[in-house]
């Protein structure tokens, strides 16, 4: 696989991850495009098939995986898999582009594992574990259950903060998308990431 550079976004549900990311898409002199993951989760509603994910059925997604398909997968929940499908990465390199993800902390230290020279991983890390939960409830779009299943993987998810290349505080919103473009600008000039905060 040649190509550009890869940018990964991590951090537990309800971060602001996807917040980030989508404020870095929309700088151009960036040059990023997102790469779409797979899912086998259904979808819900106002989300499109390749653009929010590509979805598959459970049978469907693990045929890919016998297939070799994925750079990474994984099985968040019971049959609940998610993906980077090794096509979608070459489409948007083959655009020159360089290549942003949205993804959990697992997929995320499997692509830097996977590209260490052309990957920057970044970790989002949430004020506290109580405020991810009101941020949760706030987007009303998960059950209680649901929700506390995030909440006890989040805890997991925090202690593999120290395994990326960086850490963004996610405390204050324009502070840390002011901090993601410096430092996304500065790895894709070839520059040294600075120390971890």
């Amino acid at each position: 696989m040649e190509g550009g550079k890869l940018i990964v976004f991590s951090a537990p549900s309800g971060s602001g991850k996807t917040t980030i990311v989508r404020h870095l898409l929309a700088q151009s002199d960036l040059n990023l495009a997102f790469s779409v993951s797979a899912t086998s989760r259904p979808r819900r509603p106002r989300e499109k098939h390749g653009e929010d994910y590509y979805y598959m059925t459970v049978s469907e997604f693990k045929q890919r995986i016998k297939n070799e398909d994925f750079l990474e997968w994984e099985e968040v929940y019971r049959d609940n898999f998610y993906g980077t499908l090794k096509a979608e990465i070459e489409r948007l390199w083959a655009e020159g582009k360089n290549v942003i993800f949205d993804i959990d902390v697992v997929g995320g230290l499997r692509i830097k594992k996977k590209f260490p020279e052309r990957t920057l991983a970044v970790f989002v890390k949430p004020p506290s574990v109580d405020e991810l939960k009101i941020r949760l409830k706030k987007r009303s779009t998960e059950s209680e259950d649901k929700i506390n299943m995030r909440i006890a993987k989040a805890s997991v998810e925090m202690a593999t903060a120290p395994q990326f290349d960086f850490i963004i505080k996610n405390y204050e919103l324009d502070t840390a998308l002011e901090e993601a473009h410096e430092l996304v600008a500065a790895y894709l000039r070839g520059e040294p990431i600075p120390a971890k905060p």
